[in-house]
């Protein structure tokens, strides 16, 4: 009877390919969950907007499929929420929750007259151009711009929009082409 044994160096290898595996996988779900973030930035992975003037319209940054680059654009889908699409001319506050895995930011648009949104043009560096920005939320724990909204924090600004449709875009290398924008009307 010939009975062969796995040999020690094959058992050694496919041990090593579980323990990575395991360690990836541990690694990936901690930095969803928030345990890298600095407690400095980011208390707990959570901070809240203080009381806001206006009309508080509530935004979620949202991706799902995580970091992964796939032929130089990001992975997965990616979006823009607000919890409304319609707000009142004057003072608007923007309440923006990055409930993502990456860092994002929200950035405000006029939307010309004919124009839909996802439709602007994106340069070489990924980006659109956003010199006729009226406002970011882009400051991790904090009002206006900032270096972008870690995840799990919020971030938000306060506008005086006049009656007319916006778009408001996370434009983050790659995010507006991965679908992160959407259209709030005002008046």
């Amino acid at each position: 009877m010939n009975t062969q044994r796995p040999s020690l160096g094959l058992i050694a290898g496919a041990t090593a390919v579980v323990l990575a595996l395991a360690a990836g996988s541990t690694v990936a779900v901690a930095a969803a969950s928030g345990a890298f973030r600095s407690a400095s930035v980011a208390p707990s992975g959570q901070c809240s907007a203080p009381a806001l003037p206006g009309t508080v319209v509530d935004v979620e940054l949202a991706n799902m499929g995580g970091p992964m680059m796939m032929g130089g654009a990001i992975g997965g889908m990616m979006r823009v929420l607000t919890s409304r699409q319609r707000a009142p001319a004057g003072t608007v506050s923007l309440r923006v929750a990055n409930v993502g895995s990456l860092v994002h930011e929200l950035v405000v648009l006029p939307l010309g007259s004919g124009r839909e949104v996802g439709q602007r043009p994106v340069g070489a560096d990924r980006k659109v151009d956003e010199s006729a920005s009226l406002g970011e939320a882009s400051r991790t724990c904090g009002a206006g711009p900032g270096d972008g909204i870690s995840p799990g924090a919020n971030g938000w600004v306060t506008l005086s929009l006049q009656p007319g449709s916006y778009e408001l875009i996370c434009n983050l290398p790659g995010h507006y082409t991965a679908g992160m924008y959407t259209e709030l009307r005002i008046g």
